[in-house]
């Protein structure tokens, strides 16, 4: 014989896939919201710099998180062909807290605050060998030890190179030279008109004289046709 399913079995059947699926989305709203807000350290729009040999760059560098830190650890380190070299390491305990932060580099200085995210670094009088990447660092505990990098090329040159602008120049003389003759154009197109108008104008008063003149003339030798044909009593 065929079993017939109960109606509180079906009712509880729909129960728990309603369950599931409720536990499903709040699982994947929770996953979404922990990816927007994670942990970002950033370099910059400019991942990359050329500075001159002898002279001080800043190798920036900033973090956000949505959730907040909290014992946030950081450091910056340099590649070496492949050996990273710790150049300095903190931990912001809390928002606004100023890190204490120990360098073990002696021409490297901690410029960053806390307070505008900021956790970048100045280093002195550079040479051919610090020519490389620097990779910014850092871990948030608050976000389950969530961590992030970022990396900073430098390139070390022995003298700046000379920006050619001969082709902005060139540009710019030609769109310079395309609206004087516009606006030349629209002087000498001005004066034209100006001057058709007025021949207009001398045009209209000749031919409106001369129509006077002319029934002036009429009237007169009507006058005198009709007096000579008048008889003597």
């Amino acid at each position: 014989m065929a079993s017939v399913d109960s109606p509180g079995s079906s009712v509880s059947g729909r129960l728990r896939s309603g369950d599931l699926l409720h536990a499903g989305l709040a699982v994947a709203l929770l996953l979404g919201v922990w990816t927007v807000g994670g942990l970002e350290v950033s370099t910059g729009k400019v991942s990359s710099i050329e500075a001159m040999n002898g002279s001080t760059v800043l190798l920036p560098c900033t973090y956000s998180s949505c959730i907040g830190i909290e014992n946030l650890y950081f450091n910056w380190q340099y590649n070496d062909n492949g050996t990273l070299i710790k150049l300095c390491e903190a931990l912001i305990p809390m928002e606004g807290v100023e890190p204490k932060v120990r360098v073990s580099h002696e021409r490297v200085e901690f410029v960053g605050s806390s307070k505008s995210n900021n956790i970048s670094i100045l280093l002195w009088n550079i040479t051919f060998e610090d020519e490389g990447e620097y990779i910014c660092f850092a871990r948030n505990p608050k976000e389950k030890n969530r961590n992030h990098s970022a990396i900073f090329t430098l390139i070390v040159v022995d003298q700046m190179k000379e920006v050619d602008n001969t082709l902005t120049i060139i540009i710019v003389s030609a769109l310079g030279g395309v609206i004087g003759l516009v606006i030349i154009v629209m002087v000498i197109k001005a004066v034209v008109v100006h001057f058709l108008q007025k021949d207009d104008e001398k045009n209209k008063e000749c031919l409106v004289s001369s129509s006077g003149n002319d029934n002036t003339e009429n009237g007169l030798s009507g006058a005198k046709t009709e007096n000579k044909g008048t008889p003597k009593a």
